[in-house]
């Protein structure tokens, strides 16, 4: 095992690409007509998304000298942020190390080594906690062995929430009003960050959670997920419960259903968790008229275009669009019922206190 890295130039103007994505008027029908919602584009970012939270960990952890110049950075990974961290290695001056699994599509893996990444990757799901586990298992493993690395712990790091504040400025410069937000959850990032200063601007909005089917963050019961990016089989501290109004679990026919709706008829389309806030913001905007939505789409089509809009893909894994729900299941308490479809609950409690945060009312 190699237990040294190479340290890279620093390439600060980079950083100079940080943000400032498109936003754009969705009116594709998901599934059926709607009046219409705004979409940050964020996967037409130089590092998609997590760019701005990966910058936001590393110069932190520099500032309290827990990152020392050119030590490398130790992560876990899906994908998304793994080209964060990346681009935020470049940038910076660190070398980085992803630890992925071996579902990580070929295509993510060869443009992460492609921007210099060391890619690890896992060969089996943990028996407790999945894939996640297996690979933080394997980063301590490797925190161990490389002298001075530096975790960012991005399901923990309030630097991670933090990095977003340039994205919630951007909608705040772009909308002259916002009443519901819509925000795809997987390690709670991007949601906490901006919901704080969207908020002072205007006190009554509404935030709305969509998570994966399957997904332990809000309660309930951690299964096998064959979406990638949104939801977890742990409980990222990042996530701000007391800030969502409701939550949403959409499962991958839902996903798949909308990615190709958007590609087909708005161009503009993405994958997993881009499918899956798109539905529930077309939701939002039809159930409550004259409201002005909102939603993040976190990433573009690329990489999925051997999983979401791959039609022998579709059919091995039953993703029939005839079979997408048009519209969510209501229960009562994330515990109610185990959600298989898309489903809505309007009580969010964090699973880890023995007392659920106090319901916010509309």
């Amino acid at each position: 095992m190699t237990t040294t890295a190479v340290r890279p130039a620093a390439r600060p103007e980079l950083l100079s690409l940080l943000g400032r994505t498109p936003l754009v008027r969705v009116t594709a029908e998901l599934p059926g007509p709607h009046p219409g919602f705004w979409a940050k584009l964020e996967g037409l970012a130089a590092g998609g998304m997590k760019a701005r939270a990966a910058v936001s960990m590393l110069l932190g952890a520099r500032e309290r000298g827990e990152l020392r110049p050119g030590a490398p950075v130790v992560e876990s990974t899906s994908g998304t942020l793994g080209i964060g961290l990346a681009f935020a290695g470049q940038a910076l001056g660190h070398p980085v190390v992803l630890v992925g699994d071996s579902e990580l599509e070929p295509s993510m893996r060869q443009l992460l080594r492609a921007h210099g990444v060391r890619l690890e990757l896992v060969d089996r799901p943990a028996p407790r906690g999945g894939w996640q586990a297996a690979r933080l298992a394997r980063l301590q493993e490797l925190l161990a062995v490389l002298p001075g690395a530096y975790w960012p712990d991005q399901y923990n790091n309030p630097d991670n929430s933090a990095g977003y504040a340039s994205l919630a400025a951007e909608l705040i410069d772009r909308l002259d009003h916002l009443d519901i937000l819509v925000c795809s959850v997987g390690t709670g990032g991007h949601s906490a960050g901006v919901i704080g200063p969207l908020r002072r601007r205007w006190p009554a909005l509404r935030l709305i959670g969509v998570d994966s089917t399957g997904s332990t963050i809000f309660g309930q019961p951690a299964r096998p997920r064959l979406m990638r990016g949104l939801g977890s089989s742990i409980h990222p501290r990042n996530v701000a419960y007391e800030a969502f109004d409701e939550v949403h679990w959409v499962g991958p026919a839902e996903a798949v259903d909308s990615c190709r709706c958007l590609a087909h008829s708005s161009f503009v389309s993405g994958g997993w968790s881009t499918g899956a806030a798109a539905r529930v913001a077309a939701w939002a905007a039809r159930v409550h008229p004259g409201a002005v939505v909102a939603t993040v789409f976190p990433d573009g089509p690329h990489r999925y275009l051997g999983t979401v809009y791959d039609d022998d893909f579709a059919a091995a894994h039953g993703l029939d669009p005839a079979t997408a729900a048009a519209r969510p299941v209501e229960i009562p308490h994330p515990r109610a019922a185990e959600a298989t479809g898309w489903v809505r609950c309007t009580r969010v409690t964090d699973p880890l206190k023995a007392l659920p945060h106090p319901e916010r009312k509309p």
